[in-house]
């Protein structure tokens, strides 16, 4: 069975200050990229049959500053930040001042995706990734997309969500194991 490597992105200024980022394209800031050329070097890029990486810049550039050519990775829609809609540049806490007790992973999002509609769209990704025969697949993303992408795998409720916290700039390995599927890694920073 196939390895599932998740590479978060480096900082932006929203995750830094905790602003929901799902279609708002930033750049790294500068601890962003330190993040990501941290990961050169001690990722090698001979070691995985395919790369694929979120479209949004900033899970792009930490591909590239993290030492995987752009004619490498392979960009995958499917691997884009939960989308917020309403919530979009919004802090958690801003919207529980509003909402008390909301969560991302068991409240709804006004104008945003469902997460059933987020749970197939990341499963599409697994399923692309554990179908295909290969031994390594590393995907770059986003916070909330790796973490739900993380339940699928582990066929786990979305509501467990939150006990995954996920930090920028850190390596994640969603492995086989005894027949099933276990989380080999997490929140490593290698």
């Amino acid at each position: 069975m196939t390895e599932i490597y998740l590479i978060r992105h480096g900082e932006t200024a929203w995750s830094r200050s905790g602003r929901h980022t799902s279609v708002t394209d930033l750049d790294l800031t500068e601890i962003g990229v330190r993040q990501a050329e941290s990961l050169k070097g001690r990722l090698d890029p001979a070691a995985f049959d395919l790369v694929l990486s979120s479209p949004r810049l900033r899970a792009r550039r930490t591909a590239e500053l993290a030492g995987f050519s752009a004619d490498r990775v392979e960009l995958c829609e499917d691997l884009v930040e939960w989308d917020y809609g309403d919530y979009e540049g919004v802090t958690s806490a801003d919207i529980r001042a509003e909402r008390p007790g909301w969560t991302i992973w068991t409240g709804d999002v006004p104008g945003g995706e469902t997460a059933e509609q987020v749970r197939a769209r990341l499963t599409r990704v697994i399923d692309r990734a554990a179908g295909s025969g290969l031994d390594r697949v590393l995907c770059f993303g986003h916070g909330h997309g790796l973490r739900a992408m993380t339940l699928c795998w582990l066929g786990l409720d979305f509501g467990l969500g939150d006990s995954f916290p996920l930090a920028t700039g850190t390596v994640s390995v969603l492995a086989p194991y005894k027949g099933g599927r276990a989380l080999s890694r997490w929140n490593s920073q290698l």
